[in-house]
């Protein structure tokens, strides 16, 4: 059996808050040279742009070095590169930081704005803002909000400790309670705990609920009512992919703004800000895993349509 290797530290800085691409030829692999191996890893990129960063030196071996095309394929061999970066709308919303000590970051994340890097959404994360705004390169994410959901997002400061914070999610030991505004219907009794089995399948937008020991549990409880909306407390007990989403759909009150539930509808545009998604992670509490101090942490947002419904549904940006 091979023994795990460590990671040797990265040759190239970051740029613009992202990481450089990391890769490690695998065992194996039959391959004559890094460039045969690398344009094949890398088919999706434009035709000649591997060819091209391998020319220009921009691929690097451990000690920084330009590694060239017809360098013999060698397994085990580190690699980094900076990819092209996509042209990308910025998300025109402030990223508010609640927290901040040496070992935190709290920030209270605005609705558009992805936690991490991902798929189109690069630059204009939380986590890649963060480190460019407070200059911490090693910044890295505890746990994840949708792109589309608003409020508290925990981030660690030092990566040796990064484990201790995000076991705190992976134990249930950090109390989440979210906000939602949604359709009010007097027939549904709350509060109430929902618990089913959501299946979140890869490549498939929307999850669903299917038969099966549940693995999904989340309180309900309407917290006010104006005409036909309600404002809703959701304390998720589990941590499945659209698992509020899902609920509050299944319970014939979908939150307001949802393109997946109860109907997949288009993606929106680039740049269309309108109608988000009403919501809100409200607040955090825990026991510090580092330090022991006990944090409990509330955003300030608001949700829009509780404040205004014409503004909302008019579709006014913000």
């Amino acid at each position: 059996m091979r023994r795990k290797t460590s990671i040797p530290p990265s040759p190239l800085p970051q740029r613009h808050g992202v990481d450089p691409v990391r890769v490690r030829l695998p065992f194996g692999a039959e391959w004559e040279t890094v460039g045969a191996y690398l344009v094949a890893r890398l088919s999706g990129a434009a035709p000649g742009a591997v060819e091209g960063m391998l020319a220009s030196g921009l691929v690097v071996g451990t000690d920084g070095e330009p590694v060239a095309a017809g360098t013999p394929y060698t397994p085990g061999l580190w690699l980094w590169f900076h990819r092209d970066l996509p042209a990308e709308v910025p998300v025109p919303f402030a990223l508010d930081v609640v927290h901040h000590d040496a070992h935190l970051v709290v920030a209270d994340k605005p609705h558009f704005l992805a936690t991490t890097p991902r798929g189109s959404h690069v630059t204009e994360t939380a986590l890649a803002r963060l480190r460019r705004e407070l200059g911490i390169p090693a910044l890295g994410a505890a746990h994840r909000l949708d792109r589309l959901t608003a409020g508290l997002v925990l981030f660690t400061v030092r990566p040796e400790e990064r484990g201790a914070y995000q076991g705190l999610f992976a134990e249930r030991r950090v109390r989440k309670e979210y906000e939602a505004i949604a359709p009010y219907d007097p027939s549904l009794a709350l509060p109430r705990t929902v618990r089913s089995r959501i299946l979140k399948e890869r490549g498939v937008p929307a999850a669903r609920e299917v038969e099966g020991e549940p693995n999904a549990e989340t309180v309900v409880e309407l917290v006010d009512r104006r005409g036909d909306l309600g404002r809703y407390r959701l304390t998720p007990l589990t941590g499945q992919t659209h698992q509020l989403r899902v609920h509050m759909s299944a319970l014939g009150v979908p939150i307001l703004g949802d393109p997946l539930y109860p109907v997949v509808t288009g993606p929106v545009p680039a740049g269309d800000f309108r109608r988000p998604l009403q919501l809100l992670a409200r607040r955090l509490a825990f026991t510090d895993p580092v330090t022991g101090a006990e944090h409990r942490l509330r955003s300030g947002r608001t949700l829009r349509a509780w404040e205004s419904y014409a503004d909302w549904a008019g579709g006014l940006d913000g």
